[in-house]
């Protein structure tokens, strides 16, 4: 990769309202890898996100060829034996109410696209196994991040960061997928990447071109409507 940005023109990247309302996560890439002109302009567009202060406080490694897979080889194996190295806690069972309603519909339309019913333990553990093979994809970004106080506003940029990185994505008729999953094995990839144990792992992003044919981009999330999340005070 190099720093030289490609120009981009308007005819090159749909609408932003397009780009919004049809960014989806993808579960199922083509063997394709993103062409190093367009990641540098997804990269240079991610560069632009919010943060506090102006921080700009994501570390952002991405992985790909034969080093991908080496780490998908590796994951694998941490996680056959229950080896999980996390540097945030994550507990499926905190959420609650209708937030756990909406996972359990997202985790039920997924494996049920995948063909795998609830009473097949073993076809959910090969279908939640998919992470570690990054969905297919040729790249993943990794995001790390410094550690400040509680962390959580320095998260919020990292998000931030994320989304744009998705959205840029989106623009160009590519497509990626948030996985905290990958988070799991943090003290595993930063040792693999000789990472700074000074950065934390938070997610990672598998990234490029969706196979429309992938039994897991078969679904497709809603949302609530607006006036169930959003309040106005006058």
């Amino acid at each position: 990769m190099t720093d030289t940005l490609s120009i981009t023109t308007p005819d090159d990247t749909q609408s932003f309202q397009q780009t919004v309302r049809g960014r989806r996560s993808y579960r199922g890439f083509l063997d394709r890898v993103v062409p190093d002109d367009v990641l540098a302009a997804v990269l240079q567009d991610a560069q632009c996100a919010p943060s506090n202060c102006n921080t700009q406080p994501w570390d952002v490694h991405i992985v790909r060829g034969a080093k991908l897979t080496d780490l998908s080889r590796i994951l694998h194996a941490k996680n056959d034996a229950g080896e999980f190295t996390g540097d945030f806690s994550f507990d499926m069972g905190a959420f609650y109410g209708c937030y756990g309603d909406r996972k359990n519909a997202q985790g039920k339309a997924y494996y049920e696209a995948m063909n795998v019913m609830r009473e097949d333990k073993d076809g959910r553990r090969r279908a939640a196994a998919k992470n570690l093979s990054f969905f297919g994809a040729p790249q993943v970004a990794l995001m790390f991040m410094p550690s400040f106080g509680d962390d959580v506003r320095t998260a919020g940029d990292i998000g931030m960061y994320g989304q744009t990185f998705l959205l840029s994505l989106a623009a160009r008729g590519l497509g990626g997928i948030p996985q905290t999953s990958l988070g799991f094995y943090a003290g595993t990839i930063r040792e693999f990447l000789g990472i700074s144990p000074d950065m934390k792992m938070l997610f990672g992003m598998s990234f490029g071109y969706p196979d429309d044919d992938a039994p897991g981009n078969r679904m497709r999330m809603g949302r609530v409507p607006v006036a169930e999340s959003v309040h106005f005070h006058d």
